[in-house]
């Protein structure tokens, strides 16, 4: 335990040294006193250690070269100690083992719990945060509509849902809604969305992702036509239709879910 004692003040000691020489200057170059040259750095700097002997609460001064890296060190008994740091003793003296590292760690009985705060919440993941932001992002399945606007029956036409991937299977899907000429876009890609939602429930499908919508007037008719991927499981999307919620709000605001 001395001995590790011992290094561990060793290494104290030649921080101290190199504080010393970089407290010399400031940033600027500058002295601290003001003149234009920075002080030339001290030919030696003093530490206390703890003595290699028995007592290790004895302390021994010593004396850091900064200039050959030796150090002098004065043992209790009146003897000076020369160590150098290119030597087998010098670089014995730095070395500390895993196992000195155990025995210091048992000695002092070290408790670092207190450095850490008892009720310190968990701070977030970058994939959470980036999974909250995206959920903000997201709108309902059916748009909200303009103040002013009126639903009426005969603005809907006919919707029609066609398979775009049909070696696959129903997976990736258009729906097509034909409405009455003046109608807002919006309320032709909700009727659509509507369309959309009641097939899925006769299908058993759950959700369905919004990819794109396209709109035309054609023969004095609205033409919509919106692709959707459907699935089972909620999938990550800007708009998501859930079948049975979207049918619901279909119903509460007067859209035929055909």
């Amino acid at each position: 335990m001395a001995r590790l004692a011992r290094q561990i003040w060793t290494r104290g000691a030649l921080l101290l040294g190199a504080l010393a020489f970089a407290a010399c200057a400031d940033k600027t170059g500058h002295g601290r006193d003001g003149s234009e040259r920075p002080r030339a750095k001290p030919a030696e700097v003093t530490a206390l250690l703890p003595g290699g002997g028995a007592d290790v609460e004895s302390l021994s001064r010593a004396q850091i070269s900064t200039g050959s890296g030796e150090i002098l060190i004065l043992e209790p008994d009146g003897s000076v100690t020369t160590m150098s740091l290119d030597s087998p003793e010098g670089r014995d003296a730095f070395m500390v083992t895993q196992a000195d590292l155990e025995a210091l760690n048992a000695n002092l009985d070290l408790d670092l719990s207190a450095l850490v705060a008892p009720d310190m919440p968990r701070r977030k993941t970058a994939q959470e945060r980036a999974l909250e932001e995206f959920a903000a992002r997201t709108q309902p399945a059916l748009p909200a509509l303009r103040p002013g606007i009126e639903i009426k029956d005969e603005d809907f036409i006919a919707a029609r849902v066609d398979s775009l991937n049909p070696e696959r299977g129903n997976d990736l899907v258009e729906v097509t809604a034909n409405l009455r000429e003046g109608v807002d876009a919006e309320i032709g890609f909700a009727y659509a969305t509507c369309a959309l939602a009641g097939w899925a429930d006769r299908n058993g499908i759950a959700f369905g992702r919004h990819i794109r919508t396209l709109s035309a007037t054609r023969n004095g008719k609205l033409l919509v036509g919106s692709a959707f991927t459907l699935s089972g499981d909620r999938p990550l999307g800007l708009r998501v239709m859930e079948t049975k919620e979207t049918l619901r709000e279909c119903e509460a605001r007067g859209i035929p879910a055909a």
